[in-house]
């Protein structure tokens, strides 16, 4: 008979030892864990010793920060943080809150071995014995660089949109303004030339002289604040930068003043754009001055040029060949809340009466409605620098030159018809055309205008505001004119309209507040034209 505990002892003695199978099953896990360790390239997985040295190191490790383990193990793991967090001690804090909590987390920019940043997610747990005692810690860190990047994109897209929204708001919002203040202007120009060819006394003569130089200073502001807008009516053209700079230079020289030396540099082989040469003009001419104004103490302004093609896939989503004008200065910089605002109408950083705070904005939406873009890049005590994205000309004509002017003796004749809502800009308008010989005729709506024209066939011409009440507006009535009474001109003004646009070279249009000359020429120009036309 064989008792119970004799019979444990003979198993035993007839089978390996338990625990030691243990320890080799123990073994192996060990080894295969290691081994998973070791091939895992998409994180850096590692060890630390308790002062943070590096113990071991993977083959992630080695792709994502550039050593290898023989270079980086026994070195402290601070070498992968930068100068400034390391000098703000994160790396202890890291490990003293993995110490204290068992597990530290953080996203941030971290260094590889050829000194190049990268955006990690980090995380760091305490490894401890049965006891409770610190071994060190696991490590473990992965490469979100593309991830950060593409956030980064989708925030400067958004901010942008942000931006062209806030921008497209108070483009309409100035450009409504824009249009009755014109017509005012209108109002007191007209009277005031009126008035200046009865006027005998020469300080009436003085005071005319400045009314109407305040009426042209008003004129500029408003088509600076309709360049903003984008409803500024543009004569686009081909254009050679370096010839059309060349011819400018002079007037930017005095823009920046004595102590800002100009450089232009604008290299032969670059393409030429598609822009209104005047209004190109006039935001180069507000770049300089805002760039000499941050010169107080002299600098440089340097103009360059580069041709660069746009797939649509960047922040400003272009798409095609373009030519990125560039002003770089050397002055005293912007700070980013202010960089912010340069484009926003009438935000000045300047001295009251030193600056209107619509020059960048005329800058803004002359590139816009070009077609283009602009971008400003700025920094404090480093100076500014603004490229204009302009669209390259696929157009083999060169700009058109103006005709000459129409001998006046056979045109100051006719009858006019003026159709204008606005009681006293018909008026000055009238009493302008009756000062060149002509006969007026004056109705309110495009539905009156085309009921008289039916009625009376002795009108020469259409003189029209674009932007009128009703369910038809100048540029409708132009067309209905054209339909129905074929060979009778039409000439349309506007203080704003985006009307104007739409028309581009259908029919000549001429800017509020004009003046007697160009509105005498305009119209001596549409009735030649007509004659001429009746005599073929």
């Amino acid at each position: 008979m064989i008792l119970e505990g004799e019979k444990v002892r003979e198993e035993g003695e007839n089978h390996p030892d338990r625990s030691e199978q243990t320890r080799a099953k123990l073994r192996d896990s060990e080894r295969n864990f290691r081994l998973l360790v070791q091939s895992v390239t998409d994180y850096a997985i590692y060890m630390l010793e308790p002062d943070g040295t590096v113990a071991s190191w993977n083959a992630g490790a080695e792709r994502i920060k550039g050593y290898k383990a023989r270079e980086i193990i026994g070195r402290n793991f601070a070498d992968f943080f930068t100068p400034q967090d390391r000098e703000a001690g994160i790396p202890a804090n890291a490990l003293r809150v993995a110490r204290d909590t068992g597990r530290y987390e953080s996203e941030g920019w971290r260094l590889r071995r050829d000194g190049s940043r990268f955006w990690a997610l980090a995380v760091i747990d305490a490894v401890r014995d049965e006891s409770g005692t610190l071994l060190g810690f696991a490590k473990i860190t992965r490469d979100m660089t593309e991830r950060r990047e593409a956030e980064l994109r989708l925030a400067r897209a958004q901010e942008q949109l942000a931006q062209s929204q806030k921008m497209e708001a108070i483009g309409h919002l100035t450009g409504g303004i824009a249009h009755d203040f014109n017509n005012l202007l209108m109002i007191v120009k007209g009277q005031a030339q009126l008035m200046r060819m009865r006027a005998k006394d020469p300080k009436d003569v003085r005071a005319l002289d400045a009314i109407e130089q305040a009426t042209a200073n008003g004129s500029n502001l408003t088509r600076q604040l309709l360049s903003f807008a984008r409803r500024q009516r543009l004569n686009r053209e081909r254009v050679d930068l370096k010839e059309r700079l060349h011819l400018f230079r002079d007037l930017l020289i005095s823009s920046v003043g004595g102590s800002v030396k100009l450089h232009i540099d604008i290299d032969p082989i670059t393409w030429p754009v598609e822009v209104d040469v005047r209004e190109l003009e006039l935001a180069l001419v507000n770049i300089a001055v805002n760039a000499r104004d941050a010169m107080p103490n002299g600098g440089a302004l340097r103009i360059t040029a580069d041709n660069v093609h746009f797939d649509g896939s960047g922040v400003m989503a272009l798409v095609g060949d373009f030519v990125a004008l560039t002003l770089a200065d050397t002055g005293s910089g912007m700070p980013p809340d202010i960089l912010s605002k340069v484009f926003e109408p009438f935000f000045t950083t300047k001295e009251v009466g030193k600056g209107t705070g619509l020059g960048l904005s005329q800058v803004y939406g002359f590139t816009r409605q070009s077609g283009g873009d602009v971008q400003i890049v700025s920094e404090v005590g480093q100076g500014t620098t603004i490229t204009l994205y302009l669209p390259r000309s696929t157009s083999k004509k060169a700009a058109a030159k103006p005709e000459a002017a129409i001998a006046p003796a056979i045109l100051d004749n006719g009858t006019i018809l003026v159709v204008e809502d606005n009681l006293a800009v018909g008026e000055v308008s009238s009493m302008l055309l009756e000062k060149f010989g002509y006969s007026v005729k004056r109705v309110a709506r495009a539905a009156e205008a085309l009921d008289l024209l039916d009625r009376d066939p002795d009108i020469d011409l259409v003189f029209s505001d674009i932007l009128m009440p009703g369910n038809m507006d100048g540029l409708g009535l132009a067309q209905a004119v054209r339909d129905r009474f074929p060979g009778l001109p039409v000439l349309l003004a506007t203080g704003y309209s985006s009307a104007a646009e739409r028309a581009g070279s259908e029919f000549p249009i001429i800017r509020k507040p004009y003046d007697q000359e160009v509105l005498g020429f305009a119209v001596k120009t549409a009735l030649a034209g007509a004659r001429r036309h009746e005599s073929r």
